[in-house]
């Protein structure tokens, strides 16, 4: 069986639109947070997702240590946030940049997301450079917000309907 090249899986995957959230952190360890676009369903019963996040990512020791995680479903007014998130800036300027609460956890929960997965990190999977969180979903809030921000072709995107009139959802 013949290799595939990193780059080639990589152009491929630029093909494969994704939600874009925010995935956050709190507790012994400190407060840390990572844009993420590997999230999807495992289960409803019992709610469960995952996350992968890179073991280089400067929220990872946080992320396995505290052992909770949020996960912030973005929308399109989110894409400043979700760069910030994305880049080299330090924790305190990250969260300085919204209004955030917490659900169950304790994880900070983003105030305007379209929606929000609080969960408890149930099982963790090494995979080359990455580790898969098995993540248990204790607490859900959604807001009234109907479009998401994805990410797909190397660039940033909105589906769903952006609409300002709708409760729970600033611009």
């Amino acid at each position: 069986m013949q290799d595939v090249a990193p780059q080639d899986y990589r152009d491929a995957m630029a093909r494969l639109g994704a939600a874009v959230s925010i995935v956050t952190t709190d507790g012994g360890a400190g407060r840390a947070g990572f844009t993420a676009s590997a999230i999807c369903s495992v289960t409803d019963d019992p709610p469960t997702l995952l996350v992968c996040i890179n073991r280089g990512s400067s929220a990872y020791a946080g992320v396995t240590r505290n052992k909770v995680v949020c996960v912030n479903v973005l929308s399109a007014r989110h894409e400043p946030l979700s760069r910030l998130f994305g880049g080299k800036v330090p924790a305190e300027e990250r969260f300085a940049a919204a209004a955030w609460s917490t659900l169950e956890t304790g994880a900070p929960v983003l105030a305007d997301c379209a929606a929000a997965f609080d969960c408890r990190i149930a099982d963790i999977v090494n995979v080359g450079t990455h580790d898969v969180l098995f993540c248990r979903v204790v607490a859900v809030q959604k807001s009234g917000c109907t479009d998401n921000l994805i990410y797909f072709g190397r660039a940033y995107h909105t589906v769903g309907v952006t609409d300002p009139a709708e409760p729970g959802c600033s611009f």
